[in-house]
C-alpha cells in the first residue's frame, strides 16, 4: 500500500515517513565515517584551502554594503559608518556579507555543520549557564544557518591576524596565533569525535578549566578578576541604575542619544499594541516553564538600544521587566533578518528569522538563555529575545599582547569545533582534518592573505566616505 504523505479531507497533518526517522536508520560505525572524510581529501585536498586570490567579478565592497542596509533605520547607517571606518578590524566585523561571499569561492570538502555565519574573534566569550556556571562559547549567532564548516574556521583565523595587526603585533606572530587556533579546532575535534554522544551533549568549556589552563600566572590572576567581577554582577545594582530611571514613581528606559532612545511619538513606559502583540507571540514561543518564570514580571518600557557595529541600523530594542520596585530584568530583542550565507548555502527551515536564530543557539551553545524565543513584529519584522548583560564577560581584545591573543586563539577553537561536533558528523570532519598539522598551515596562509584583502576593502570603504559616497557619523569619546 503507498503512502499518503498528504494531509487528508479533514485537514490533518501528514502521515510521517518512518523510513526517514535516523532512528529507524542503520547508522555507520566510526571508523568508516572517519575513513569517508579522510577520502575527501582526494576532491577537496587540505593545501587548498590555503589561496585566496579575489576572483574575476567579485561583488563591489561598497555596493554589498549598501545591499545589506538596505532594511536598516536610514537615521542609523551613519552612526554604522562611523564605527565601521574606525579601523580595519571593526570593518571586518562588520563585513560578514562581504566575507560570505568571498567564502562561497572558496574549496569546499562538503561537509555541513550549523554554522555561526560570523565567527571572528570578538564574537566568542564568557555567559552564565541556567545553573548559574560561567562557560565559554560563541555569544552572537545572528547569521547561523548549515553551511560549510570550513566558512566558520576561516573567518576566525583571519580575525586573529587582522586583530593582532589592530594591537600592533606582527605577521610572524599573528601565524603563529592562527596556528594555535586550527590545531585546537583540529585536536579536540579529534576528542569530540570519540565521545559518547551524550557526553558530547552536555559537554561545556567552564571556566575553572580554561582558568587552570593559562601558564601565565599574571594573565591567570586578571581573569579570574574578571570572572570574579562578573560573579559578583547584579542587574539590580550594576545595570538597572544606568539603564533605568523613575518620574512620579514610574520607572522607565532612560535615553541616551544616539543610542537609547524611545521610538518617535512613543511617551516613556508607554506600551503600544504593536509591542504588546509582538510580545505575546515571543511569550507563547517559550517553554511553558519559563513562561511561567516571565509572567512575574511587568512590561514596564521598550526602546531601541543600538549595540555592536554590524547591528546598527537594525531594529534592536531593550523591554524593561519589573517584578516589583527593587526587582528588575531587561530582554534584548534584536532584528532577525535572513543570512548572509543565504544565498549561498539555502534557505532556512523555518518561516521565521528569529526563530532560526534561536534554534542555532540552542544547537551551537552548551547551554542557552532561558529567555531565548521569536516573534514578529510589525510590517513583518521578525526578532528574537534573550537577556541582556547576564553576567557577560566580552574578551577585550582590542587590549591583547601575544600571551592573551594565543590563549584566546585555544579557546576559540575549542569553542567552535564543540559548536561544529554538536550538529555535524565530528567523525567526518576529524578524518578529513587528520592528525598533522597540514590544514593548521593551509589556514594560516589564507589568513594573512585575507587579512590583505580586508585592508584593501576598508581603503576602498574609507575613499568611499571621504568622497561622500557614504555617510558617517563619529560618537564622543567617553
Amino acid at each position: 500500500m503507498k503512502k499518503n504523505n498528504h494531509a487528508n479531507e479533514k485537514g490533518t497533518k501528514p502521515e510521517i515517513d518512518l523510513d526517514q526517522i535516523p532512528a529507524f536508520k542503520k547508522h555507520v560505525p566510526y571508523a568508516e565515517r572517519y575513513a569517508k572524510g579522510k577520502a575527501l581529501r582526494d576532491k577537496c585536498p587540505r593545501t587548498s584551502h590555503a589561496a585566496w586570490n579575489a576572483p574575476k567579478g567579485r561583488p563591489d565592497t561598497i555596493e554589498l554594503t549598501i545591499e545589506s542596509e538596505k532594511d536598516r533605520m536610514p537615521d542609523l547607517i551613519p552612526l554604522r559608518h562611523g564605527r565601521m571606518v574606525q579601523s580595519p578590524f571593526t570593518f571586518y566585523r562588520a563585513g560578514a556579507q562581504i566575507m560570505a561571499a568571498d567564502l562561497n569561492t572558496t574549496p569546499k570538502s562538503g561537509i555541513i555543520v550549523q554554522a555561526c555565519g560570523d565567527a571572528h574573534v570578538s564574537n566568542f566569550g564568557g555567559f552564565a549557564t541556567p545553573e548559574r556556571q560561567i562557560i565559554f562559547s560563541i555569544n552572537d549567532l545572528d547569521e547561523t544557518l548549515p553551511a560549510p564548516w570550513e566558512w566558520d574556521v576561516k573567518r576566525l583565523a583571519a580575525s586573529f591576524v587582522i586583530a593582532c595587526r589592530n594591537n600592533g603585533l606582527s605577521d610572524s606572530i599573528g601565524r603563529e596565533v592562527v596556528r594555535n587556533c586550527v590545531q585546537s579546532y583540529r585536536e579536540h575535534m579529534l576528542e569530540f569525535s570519540q565521545m559518547r554522544q551524550l557526553d558530547l551533549w552536555y559537554y561545556m568549556l567552564e571556566s575553572t578549566m580554561l582558568v587552570a589552563s593559562i601558564k601565565d600566572t599574571d594573565v591567570r590572576k586578571n581573569v579570574i578578576r574578571r570572572l570574579e567581577k562578573a560573579r559578583e554582577s547584579r542587574i539590580v545594582e550594576d545595570v538597572f541604575p544606568k539603564l533605568a530611571g523613575s518620574v512620579g514613581g514610574k520607572i522607565f528606559i532612560k535615553e541616551q542619544l544616539p543610542t537609547i532612545f524611545h521610538w518617535e511619538g512613543h511617551k516613556l513606559g508607554e506600551i503600544e499594541k504593536e509591542i504588546k502583540k509582538a510580545f505575546g507571540i515571543y511569550r507563547e514561543s517559550l517553554h511553558a516553564s519559563h513562561r511561567l518564570l516571565l509572567d512575574r514580571y511587568e512590561l514596564r518600557d521598550a526602546a531601541i538600544k543600538v549595540v555592536g557595529v554590524g547591528s546598527v541600523g537594525t531594529r534592536c530594542w531593550v523591554f524593561l521587566f519589573m517584578a516589583d520596585d527593587k526587582d528588575p530584568l531587561f530582554l534584548q530583542v534584536k532584528q532577525a533578518g535572513p543570512s548572509v550565507m543565504e544565498p549561498y548555502a539555502g534557505k532556512s527551515v523555518f518561516d521565521n528569522h528569529g526563530r532560526r536564530v534561536v534554534n542555532g543557539y540552542r544547537i551551537m551553545q552548551p547551554a542557552s538563555d532561558i529567555f531565548l524565543g521569536w516573534t514578529k513584529g510589525v510590517g513583518g519584522n521578525e526578532f528574537y529575545f534573550r537577556q541582556l548583560r547576564d553576567m557577560k564577560i566580552k574578551m577585550n581584545v582590542e587590549a591583547f599582547g601575544k600571551v592573551e591573543m594565543m590563549i584566546d586563539a585555544d579557546w576559540c577553537g575549542q569553542a567552535l569545533a564543540l559548536a561544529h561536533a554538536r550538529s555535524g558528523d565530528s567523525a567526518i570532519i576529524s578524518g578529513y582534518l587528520g592528525r598533522s598539522d597540514t590544514f593548521d598551515k593551509a589556514l594560516e596562509r589564507f589568513a594573512v592573505a585575507y587579512a590583505d584583502q580586508n585592508e584593501k576593502d576598508y581603503d576602498v570603504f574609507k575613499r568611499a566616505i571621504k568622497s561622500g559616497k557614504l555617510k558617517a557619523v563619529y560618537e564622543k569619546e567617553e
